[in-house]
């Protein structure tokens, strides 16, 4: 018996890839996005949780998509990361 349905990015690479469109649908100051201009629409529009966030940022990270920055206040979009968004 299922008492909850299945959360939309529980995957990891599944939020990754979300908020690699996200970062790329946000017009960059300086080359970085603020990551508040990522957590905002995934946590209140898209309703993903905060450790499907974080999984995301790390899978995004971890393939070379995203550039977070030591201070955790920004990432970059890497060309990895726009290649993905080719059709």
């Amino acid at each position: 018996m299922k008492l909850a349905s299945e959360r939309a990015y529980a995957d990891p690479e599944t939020a990754a890839r979300k908020l690699v469109a996200i970062a790329a649908g946000i017009e960059p100051v300086d080359g970085r996005v603020h990551i508040e201009k990522l957590n905002a629409p995934f946590l209140f529009t898209l309703r993903g949780s905060g450790p499907e966030f974080g999984a995301g940022i790390k899978h995004a990270i971890d393939q070379g998509w995203l550039d977070l920055h030591e201070s955790g206040t920004y990432v970059r979009l890497l060309s990895a990361g726009e290649d993905l968004l080719a059709p």
